[in-house]
């Protein structure tokens, strides 16, 4: 019966092989989008892991900082540093943007952090070049999926930063590259106006008549210096004390500061749940697409060379062949073309994925469950092809 199969992909192998590498070629797309989705899911993993922190305070109701803005007063971490156990508190921003390389843009997540060693909210867990920030202004670190070298001069807003450091995958949750600076470069690029808006506002305020006439001495210079200084971050990352649980910790703080405050396992749920949720249902309906492409291409091929040997298998009913046995030929050919689209498949996935733009994270037990879907499909594929050739009759091996 193996014997009876393999002649028959023998006598046509050319068409076989060619079928099964551009099915082949198909897999490894269907395995490439589901590495994109893990990839999705481990780079949010991975922001979070890389904050180093285990409660997220941000802006009441709102799900910041990375899901939507955020804005909570600088000073709010003082307050915070003496809630029951809390062990470290730091301000940090968070603003996605172009960042100027020379006559080029780079797409980065801009991080403003306070100074700080490993293990600090905030501060890259280690270096693979370079130092950490220690100037007050105009310093950064950069991962290394961003291109830039150490000692490069880069461009964020109007300031002029010098590259001190290189971390490697510290990304944003769509796969950004983070650029570390001064929490105060930070407020400046993110919260502060532009110098032509600044002066626009401060004519338009000399302007305002109403408040020339409440005679308030000092107010207009206070609301003209208010326009100059930034009290703002996107949120406070805490550490909690051994011992305590992150609920317990957070529930105070929610309380008492008037603030919002998510621990670790909400965090997640709002960046997977949430933040990469549209994209998922997106993968997800390539993969059924992809796999409805592929049972098609494996149906019309079986059933191509199902009909391309008729006669042959009227012969092998005329001398006594059972159904059975020709249904198993048919069968194993189809899981056979499958085999092989899946081999080529995950080569070429696995080759690909290094270069593809997005992180491509390849499973094992995506690549399992892919193989058991390829030899589904290939089984549910076959069954046109099979129907076709048992009503094959006998006599049209006897008939011209």
């Amino acid at each position: 019966m193996i014997s009876l199969a393999g002649r028959d992909i023998m006598h046509a192998w050319g068409k076989f092989v060619f079928t099964g590498i551009g099915l082949g070629l198909l897999i490894g797309v269907t395995l490439t989008m589901a590495g994109v989705y893990r990839g999705m899911v481990d780079d949010a993993k991975a922001l979070l892991d890389n904050s180093g922190a285990d409660l997220w305070v941000v802006q009441k109701d709102t799900l910041g900082p990375y899901a939507e803005s955020s804005s909570v007063n600088d000073d709010a971490y003082r307050g915070i540093l003496g809630m029951p156990g809390v062990e470290r508190a730091a301000n940090v921003t968070y603003l996605t943007m172009q960042v100027r390389r020379g006559d080029a843009d780079v797409r980065a997540m801009v991080v403003g952090t306070v100074s700080g060693g490993p293990g600090e909210p905030g501060q890259p867990g280690y270096l693979v070049a370079g130092r950490r920030i220690t100037a007050g202004h105009y310093e950064a670190v950069a991962d290394i999926a961003s291109g830039f070298h150490l000692g490069e001069r880069i461009q964020i807003r109007k300031n002029i930063f010098t590259v001190v450091g290189l971390t490697r995958r510290m990304v944003s949750s769509s796969g950004d590259p983070m650029v570390f600076i001064p929490l105060k470069d930070a407020q400046e690029a993110q919260f502060l106006k532009d110098n032509d808006a600044i002066v626009q506002q401060r004519r338009r305020t000399v302007e305002n008549q109403a408040l020339n006439r409440l005679g308030v001495p000092g107010l207009l210079e206070a609301l003209i210096a208010s326009q100059s200084v930034n009290p703002y971050v996107n949120a406070v990352l805490v550490q909690i004390k051994p011992g305590f649980e992150p609920d317990d910790v957070a529930e105070p703080i929610r309380r008492w500061k008037r603030l919002q405050v998510y621990t670790r396992a909400q965090m997640e749920k709002i960046l997977v749940g949430k933040l990469i949720a549209t994209s998922a249902r997106q993968i997800g309906m390539f993969l059924v697409i992809l796999a409805i492409v592929s049972a098609a291409i494996v149906a019309f091929i079986i059933y191509t060379l199902t009909l391309g040997k008729i006669r042959e298998i009227a012969v092998l009913k005329l001398i006594g062949t059972r159904n059975r046995t020709i249904a198993m030929m048919i069968l194993q050919q189809a899981i056979g073309l499958g085999v092989i689209g899946f081999v080529v498949g995950k080569i070429a996935a696995t080759f690909w994925a290094p270069i593809f733009p997005k992180y491509v994270l390849l499973e094992p037990g995506d690549a399992v469950r892919g193989f058991a879907a390829v030899v589904v499909i290939c089984v549910l594929s076959s069954v046109l092809a099979i129907r076709a050739a048992l009503k094959v009759d006998p006599a049209e091996a006897i008939g011209g």
